[in-house]
């Protein structure tokens, strides 16, 4: 009982975060997304490439998106891993340049493209990233803008709500 009702109490702070922080989820221009502008629902997830779990939900995620279109999916790129291995910034930094220079449907094939090659956990290489990157349409040494300030922001937004790891998502209304 008293685990229920710790879970319960974790559940509700967890809530009141992701709604004190609505706007920071869902209106960061810094942030990739997919899908309508209009939509009713947003799906927002934190992950990193090298996360196992974010590997194993990715192709879920992709499907969902087929059968959803239109709800809007937002990509908060959380590089935890940087520090263990250097192409989970590496990949997230890409990442982000083609979102930023070539647009959502360039960024989708790139997000899918580096999760089918079914590389995590370190396995991710140099080469994994260049082929993605020019499954998307972009050059191969693509650079982003103020990465580290959006992962900084990303971090920190994480923090505030109260995620613990990898992939952190958040379903909510699209709308405040």
């Amino acid at each position: 009982l008293l685990q229920e009702q710790q879970q319960e109490q974790q559940q509700q702070a967890l809530l009141t975060n992701v709604l004190a922080n609505q706007q920071a989820l869902l209106a960061d221009k810094n942030t990739p997304a997919v899908g309508p502008q209009d939509a009713k629902v947003a799906v927002i997830e934190f992950f990193d490439y090298q996360c196992v779990y974010c590997s194993h939900l990715a192709p879920e995620l992709e499907a969902a998106m087929k059968q959803s279109p239109q709800v809007k999916y937002l990509f908060k790129d959380w590089p935890i891993f940087a520090d263990r291995w250097e192409n989970s910034l590496k990949a997230a930094e890409r990442g982000l340049a083609v979102w930023q220079q070539k647009g959502a449907k360039a960024y989708i094939t790139y997000h899918n493209a580096i999760y089918h090659t079914g590389h995590f956990e370190g396995a991710l290489t140099d080469n994994d990233i260049v082929a993605a990157t020019k499954a998307a349409g972009a050059a191969a040494d693509i650079q982003a803008k103020d990465s580290q300030g959006i992962f900084s922001a990303n971090n920190a937004l994480a923090q505030k709500i109260g995620l613990t790891g990898t992939p952190g998502l958040i379903i909510m209304p699209a709308k405040g």
